[in-house]
Protein backbone atom coordinates (compact mmCIF):
# COMPACT_ATOMS: atom_id res chain seq x y z
CA UNK A 1 0.00 0.00 0.00
CA UNK A 2 1.57 3.21 -1.23
CA UNK A 3 1.54 6.00 1.65
CA UNK A 4 -0.84 8.81 1.21
CA UNK A 5 -0.55 10.28 4.74
CA UNK A 6 3.12 12.36 5.34
CA UNK A 7 3.57 12.56 9.33
CA UNK A 8 6.20 15.22 10.51
CA UNK A 9 7.58 12.56 13.35
CA UNK A 10 10.13 12.68 15.92
CA UNK A 11 11.30 9.47 17.66
CA UNK A 12 11.92 11.71 20.69
CA UNK A 13 7.80 12.93 21.05
CA UNK A 14 5.74 11.20 23.17
CA UNK A 15 3.36 12.77 21.19
CA UNK A 16 4.19 11.66 18.35
CA UNK A 17 4.83 7.95 19.76
CA UNK A 18 0.90 8.52 20.55
CA UNK A 19 -0.06 8.97 16.78
CA UNK A 20 2.60 6.40 16.34
CA UNK A 21 1.06 3.65 18.57
CA UNK A 22 -2.59 3.96 16.81
CA UNK A 23 -1.25 4.13 13.84
CA UNK A 24 0.59 0.52 14.26
CA UNK A 25 -2.59 -0.73 16.33
CA UNK A 26 -5.27 0.36 13.52
CA UNK A 27 -2.90 -1.17 10.57
CA UNK A 28 -2.02 1.76 8.84
CA UNK A 29 1.72 2.58 9.21
CA UNK A 30 1.90 1.51 5.59
CA UNK A 31 -0.29 4.49 4.98
CA UNK A 32 2.44 6.43 6.08
CA UNK A 33 5.46 8.78 5.13
CA UNK A 34 7.50 9.59 7.98
CA UNK A 35 9.20 12.62 7.68
CA UNK A 36 11.97 13.55 10.47
CA UNK A 37 11.55 16.99 12.04
CA UNK A 38 12.63 18.92 14.77
CA UNK A 39 10.27 20.68 16.40
CA UNK A 40 12.86 22.88 18.97
CA UNK A 41 11.00 25.64 21.34
CA UNK A 42 13.43 28.09 20.26
CA UNK A 43 14.16 27.24 16.89
CA UNK A 44 11.36 27.06 14.57
CA UNK A 45 11.34 25.13 11.69
CA UNK A 46 10.65 26.35 8.13
CA UNK A 47 9.54 22.85 6.76
CA UNK A 48 7.32 22.42 9.44
CA UNK A 49 5.80 25.61 9.36
CA UNK A 50 5.38 25.85 5.64
CA UNK A 51 2.26 23.30 6.60
CA UNK A 52 1.61 24.32 10.54
CA UNK A 53 2.57 27.98 11.16
CA UNK A 54 3.23 26.36 15.00
CA UNK A 55 5.95 24.55 14.48
CA UNK A 56 5.01 21.56 16.12
CA UNK A 57 5.02 17.80 15.50
CA UNK A 58 3.08 15.33 15.00
CA UNK A 59 1.71 17.26 11.76
CA UNK A 60 -0.51 15.25 9.40
CA UNK A 61 -0.87 16.03 5.73
CA UNK A 62 -3.02 14.20 4.10
CA UNK A 63 -3.13 13.13 0.18
CA UNK A 64 -5.03 16.33 -0.90
CA UNK A 65 -2.54 18.85 1.14
CA UNK A 66 -4.62 19.57 3.40
CA UNK A 67 -3.78 19.44 6.99
CA UNK A 68 -4.36 18.39 10.68
CA UNK A 69 -2.56 19.61 14.27
CA UNK A 70 -1.99 17.82 17.49
CA UNK A 71 -1.82 14.44 18.19
CA UNK A 72 -5.52 14.51 19.57
CA UNK A 73 -7.35 15.33 16.40
CA UNK A 74 -4.70 12.89 14.59
CA UNK A 75 -5.44 10.01 16.32
CA UNK A 76 -9.09 10.58 16.33
CA UNK A 77 -8.69 10.68 12.32
CA UNK A 78 -6.80 7.72 12.03
CA UNK A 79 -9.32 6.49 14.38
CA UNK A 80 -11.81 7.07 11.89
CA UNK A 81 -10.08 5.97 8.68
CA UNK A 82 -9.16 2.68 10.37
CA UNK A 83 -13.39 1.85 11.23
CA UNK A 84 -13.07 3.15 14.92
CA UNK A 85 -11.13 0.74 17.50
CA UNK A 86 -9.50 2.90 19.67
CA UNK A 87 -12.70 5.92 20.56
CA UNK A 88 -15.55 4.22 22.13
CA UNK A 89 -18.93 5.53 20.47
CA UNK A 90 -20.91 5.75 23.13
CA UNK A 91 -21.46 5.14 26.83
CA UNK A 92 -19.85 5.67 30.20
CA UNK A 93 -16.72 3.76 27.75
CA UNK A 94 -16.28 6.50 25.98
CA UNK A 95 -15.95 8.69 28.53
CA UNK A 96 -13.49 6.78 30.49
CA UNK A 97 -11.70 6.49 27.09
CA UNK A 98 -11.66 10.12 26.99
CA UNK A 99 -11.03 10.76 30.29
CA UNK A 100 -7.47 8.64 30.30
CA UNK A 101 -7.07 9.90 27.12
CA UNK A 102 -7.37 14.12 28.60
CA UNK A 103 -5.10 13.07 31.32
CA UNK A 104 -2.17 11.17 30.04
CA UNK A 105 -1.91 14.58 27.58
CA UNK A 106 -2.30 16.32 31.09
CA UNK A 107 0.55 14.90 32.51
CA UNK A 108 2.80 15.07 29.34
CA UNK A 109 2.08 18.79 29.18
CA UNK A 110 3.20 18.86 32.69
CA UNK A 111 6.53 17.05 32.09
CA UNK A 112 7.37 18.55 29.64
CA UNK A 113 7.21 21.95 31.24
CA UNK A 114 9.53 20.35 33.87
CA UNK A 115 11.89 19.15 31.76
CA UNK A 116 12.22 22.55 30.07
CA UNK A 117 12.41 24.04 33.73
CA UNK A 118 15.10 22.05 34.69
CA UNK A 119 17.40 22.28 31.71
CA UNK A 120 17.44 25.99 32.49
CA UNK A 121 20.72 28.12 33.77
CA UNK A 122 18.87 28.67 36.62
CA UNK A 123 15.51 26.53 37.18
CA UNK A 124 13.08 28.54 39.28
CA UNK A 125 12.80 25.79 42.55
CA UNK A 126 8.86 26.50 43.13
CA UNK A 127 7.95 25.69 39.60
CA UNK A 128 10.27 22.45 40.12
CA UNK A 129 8.21 21.51 43.25
CA UNK A 130 5.04 22.24 41.84
CA UNK A 131 5.79 19.91 39.00
CA UNK A 132 7.37 17.18 40.80
CA UNK A 133 3.89 17.47 43.42
CA UNK A 134 1.75 17.41 40.85
CA UNK A 135 3.44 14.54 38.74
CA UNK A 136 3.33 12.58 42.47
CA UNK A 137 -0.32 13.40 42.75
CA UNK A 138 -1.11 11.78 39.16
CA UNK A 139 1.22 8.65 39.98
CA UNK A 140 -0.95 7.94 42.68
CA UNK A 141 -4.23 8.73 40.69
CA UNK A 142 -3.05 6.35 38.68
CA UNK A 143 -2.00 3.68 40.26
CA UNK A 144 -5.54 3.72 42.34
CA UNK A 145 -6.98 3.09 38.59
CA UNK A 146 -4.61 0.22 37.49
CA UNK A 147 -7.14 -2.22 37.75
CA UNK A 148 -9.33 -0.53 35.12
CA UNK A 149 -7.08 0.30 33.19
CA UNK A 150 -5.96 -3.09 32.75
CA UNK A 151 -9.94 -4.99 32.49
CA UNK A 152 -11.03 -2.13 30.11
CA UNK A 153 -10.94 -2.60 26.27
CA UNK A 154 -8.02 -1.21 25.01
CA UNK A 155 -8.59 2.63 23.84
CA UNK A 156 -6.49 5.76 23.19
CA UNK A 157 -7.28 6.21 26.89
CA UNK A 158 -4.87 3.39 27.73
CA UNK A 159 -2.36 4.48 24.58
CA UNK A 160 -2.11 7.95 26.24
CA UNK A 161 -1.41 6.92 29.88
CA UNK A 162 1.12 4.49 28.35
CA UNK A 163 2.88 7.09 26.23
CA UNK A 164 2.93 9.46 28.99
CA UNK A 165 4.58 6.86 31.63
CA UNK A 166 6.53 6.11 28.89
CA UNK A 167 8.30 9.54 28.70
CA UNK A 168 8.60 9.08 32.60
CA UNK A 169 10.78 6.33 31.57
CA UNK A 170 12.52 7.99 29.08
CA UNK A 171 13.35 11.62 30.40
CA UNK A 172 12.81 11.21 34.73
CA UNK A 173 14.78 7.58 34.81
CA UNK A 174 16.29 9.00 38.40
CA UNK A 175 12.39 9.75 39.43
CA UNK A 176 11.89 5.92 40.34
CA UNK A 177 8.13 6.02 39.54
CA UNK A 178 7.87 2.31 39.81
CA UNK A 179 8.47 2.43 43.59
CA UNK A 180 5.75 5.39 44.06
CA UNK A 181 3.55 3.34 41.60
CA UNK A 182 3.51 -0.35 42.12
CA UNK A 183 0.13 -1.37 40.51
CA UNK A 184 0.50 1.16 37.65
CA UNK A 185 4.13 0.05 37.08
CA UNK A 186 2.45 -3.99 36.28
CA UNK A 187 0.19 -2.46 34.27
CA UNK A 188 2.83 -0.94 32.17
CA UNK A 189 4.85 -3.78 31.82
CA UNK A 190 2.34 -6.21 30.27
CA UNK A 191 1.25 -2.65 27.98
CA UNK A 192 5.12 -2.86 26.97
CA UNK A 193 4.44 -6.19 25.86
CA UNK A 194 2.24 -5.09 22.76
CA UNK A 195 3.99 -4.88 19.29
CA UNK A 196 2.73 -0.88 18.80
CA UNK A 197 4.54 0.12 22.48
CA UNK A 198 8.07 -1.98 21.22
CA UNK A 199 8.10 -0.60 18.07
CA UNK A 200 7.57 2.88 18.74
CA UNK A 201 10.42 3.39 22.06
CA UNK A 202 11.90 6.66 21.80
CA UNK A 203 15.46 6.68 21.02
CA UNK A 204 17.97 9.77 21.41
CA UNK A 205 19.58 10.32 17.81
Amino acid sequence: MAASLTLHWSPKSPYVRKVMVCAHELGLVPQLKLVRSVAAMLRPNPEIMAVNPLSKIPTLVREDGSVLFDSVVICEYLDALAGGKLFPAEGERRWQALRWHAFGDGLLDALILWRNERERQVPLQPLLEAFELKTRASLRMLDAEAAPLATEPFSIGQVTVGCAVGYLDYRFDAFGWRAQAPRLADWFAALCERPSFQATRPVDG
